[in-house]
């Protein structure tokens, strides 16, 4: 603790009122190391949940330095891993998804229902009987999307790709990606080819953006780094957008995108009845 003190002088003097509690965290830690419980079970007097979250940060500090380096996930970093760094449960991850093909046969107790819920781990040991995968970040779009063959879609918003990625049936799909036409959204669909390279962008071409040009608007805070594992048409109008070559930040909400440019897509493309 020491180290941690005589770098830290200032935060050390913010924090006197809530050390002892602090160090009682590291110290039930040492007696419990990866405890594989939530945070609401660690027992310390007048420590909760919240203290612990809302000091994540000081507490991972002093843990890196408290606890032996083999009881520490290092590929977990920063406060949003705090969790899993430490070995805590987290809040289970859930998937929510509608499957848009009726003839497909439905999970047990679901019959009928057209939009389903379920923790990541119940995901991942489905095996469902779809072959094509969309994917998308706008409820009102998971909600609209209209039937297709032998196709599911998935509500992207809320978790990362790694818990899709658990789900092995997942990978023999294909596995469409439908974002917003903006620096963020090429970076998005980059990220989830780290997980399924096989993975298609759709509704993110040059075509579309052009279609659409009475709904651009303007994204916040442009990305600007190369995007390794995007296709060259990809890549294209990847580079029109963070080079500024139409607008400035120029964005394209997918749900800005006509329906009816949607369905002619999803016929033309994927064989889907509108």
């Amino acid at each position: 603790m020491l180290a941690w003190l005589s770098r830290r002088p200032t935060q050390s003097l913010d924090l006197a009122d809530r050390w002892e509690r602090l160090l009682a965290v590291v110290v039930w830690l040492q007696a419990h190391p990866r405890p594989a419980v939530h945070l609401r079970q660690v027992d310390v007097p007048g420590v909760d949940s919240k203290f612990i979250e809302t000091h994540r940060g000081v507490l991972a500090e002093l843990l890196d330095l408290a606890l032996p380096p083999e009881v520490i996930d290092t590929e977990a970093t920063g406060a949003a891993q705090f969790t899993r760094r430490f070995g805590f449960l987290d809040k289970p991850i859930r998937i929510r998804f509608r499957m848009l093909d009726p003839s497909l046969p439905s999970l047990p107790g679901c019959k009928g229902l057209p939009d389903i819920t379920l923790d990541a781990a119940s995901f991942a040991a489905l095996t469902l009987p779809a072959r094509s995968v969309f994917i998308t970040e706008n409820e009102t779009n998971f909600l609209a999307f209209p039937l297709a063959a032998d196709a599911m879609v998935v509500f992207g918003a809320g978790y990362g790709w790694e818990a899709l990625a658990r789900a092995q049936w997942l990978h023999r799909c294909q596995l469409h990606y439908w974002g917003d036409i903006d620096t963020h959204g090429f970076a998005i669909l980059d990220q989830l080819r780290g997980y399924f390279p096989g993975a298609a962008s759709f509704l993110m071409d040059r075509a579309t953006l052009l279609a659409h040009r009475l709904h651009w608007g303007e994204e916040p805070d442009p990305e600007r780094h190369d995007l390794a594992r995007l296709t060259p048409e990809e890549t294209a109008v990847y580079d029109d957008l963070r080079f500024d070559r139409h607008q400035p930040r120029l964005r394209l909400e997918q749900a800005r995108v006509g329906f009816g440019w949607l369905n002619e897509r999803l016929a033309a493309l994927f064989g889907v009845s509108t």
